[in-house]
């Protein structure tokens, strides 16, 4: 179905990074795999293309167009070529907005010309071992010491949080007991501050490409100049950026789900079985033919719900229900997949296998399914 959701300028970065990833990232994914990361140099080059500064203002390097549609245009495209851009899409929907929203002229200065080019990292600390949902639960404290904060705790599930050069932390500066989520804040840590260290990487079954994990922090003193906004207001942050970064989760679902019935309808063609292919099977018209109907379906929601980000008019519980409904779809669709693949669907080799792990956290990550829909219900007043 036609779509209204990019202009012409979208469409000609959309040819770019069609041809990046075709020749950058497509002969050289398997070896990222099985390294369980995307090169640092990957990011350079993305940087140099000017992919990784879009949102970032002119004078750092940028571009200066904050328009989430270029996001959507990369997800669709790495989609398209059946493989992932690790960690870019957490670094360009997740954690740039926290920069570009509270960071003051000197961190600017600081940090947004290397956030441009590429050659400075990101990743965000949030989950701890004892906390996933539950953002108010953060344990980890940092304590005002004159000019700088004495952190201390753990996080987990920190996702790039390998290759980061700047880590923006969630700690806890103040207790309310009256108020959980209040006293939170957000310091930003630097790679080789004294007392930081990363713990293993942990083995996903999905997402090889993208690093994930534990942190921890002993007595890192961090400057107060690398707080990002003011103290004790993190939830509030955090708040206001959800439904953004549940909309990326969404529109990877979509992309991927489009992405495994194009790779399915190929191989049921080819793939013969009792003497014809695979295709000629009732079940499998019918089977390709309902998918085809949900991807659609999902995708009409989703670009209505990114139309509505771009205008800042998207609320959470509508970012709720999109990646509820999309996220849902993908596990739906890229199982009924996998089952026409019989057999070679579950080796390793076929995209389709991959698809299929990676789709998984989906309705894990920046919120449940559950989650969702306890926001959709309180919505509805329930």
């Amino acid at each position: 179905m036609r779509r209204d959701v990019f202009t012409a300028d979208h469409e000609d970065f959309r040819e770019t990074v069609r041809t990046f990833v075709a020749k950058e990232v497509v002969p050289h994914y398997e070896e990222w795999e099985r390294a369980g990361r995307m090169p640092r140099e990957v990011f350079a080059k993305l940087g140099a293309l000017g992919v990784l500064g879009i949102a970032i203002p002119e004078e750092y390097g940028g571009a200066g167009m904050a328009d989430y549609r270029y996001n959507v245009v990369l997800q669709e495209e790495a989609s398209r070529a059946l493989v992932t851009l690790g960690t870019v899409r957490t670094q360009l929907d997740v954690i740039l907005p926290y920069f570009l929203a509270y960071a003051d002229a000197g961190q600017r200065d600081r940090w947004f010309p290397g956030l441009a080019a590429g050659t400075l990292l990101t990743a965000i600390a949030m989950t701890e071992p004892g906390t996933g949902s539950d953002l108010a639960g953060v344990r980890t404290t940092a304590v005002r010491d004159g000019d700088h904060y004495v952190l201390n705790g753990a996080k987990t599930f920190i996702t790039g949080g390998l290759l980061a050069d700047l880590v923006i932390v969630v700690a806890r500066t103040s207790a309310d007991p009256g108020d959980r989520r209040a006293g939170l804040t957000l310091l930003v840590v630097e790679d080789g501050m004294p007392g930081f260290s990363r713990g293993r990487v942990l083995n996903k079954i999905g997402l090889k490409v993208q690093d994930t994990v534990e942190l921890s922090f002993d007595d890192v003193r961090v400057p107060v100049a690398n707080r990002l906004g003011e103290e004790g207001q993190a939830f509030r942050y955090l708040g206001h950026n959800l439904p953004q970064e549940r909309m990326t989760v969404a529109v990877g679902s979509v992309a991927q789900a489009r992405a495994a019935v194009a790779t399915t309808t190929e191989y049921v063609k080819e793939r013969k079985a009792f003497g014809t292919s695979v295709a000629s099977f009732q079940n499998t018209k019918f089977e390709l033919a309902g998918m085809a109907a949900e991807v659609e379906a999902a995708q009409a929601m989703l670009d209505r719900a990114v139309l509505a980000l771009v205008d800042g008019e998207l609320s959470g519980a509508d970012a709720a229900k999109v990646k509820l409904f999309c996220t849902e779809t993908q596990g739906r669709v890229v199982d009924r997949c996998l089952q026409l693949f019989g057999g070679y669907g579950y080796m390793a080799e076929y995209p389709i296998a991959r698809l299929y792990t990676d789709a998984r956290v989906a309705r894990i990550y920046a919120g449940t399914s559950e989650v969702m829909k306890v926001i959709i219900a309180k919505s509805l007043g329930l």
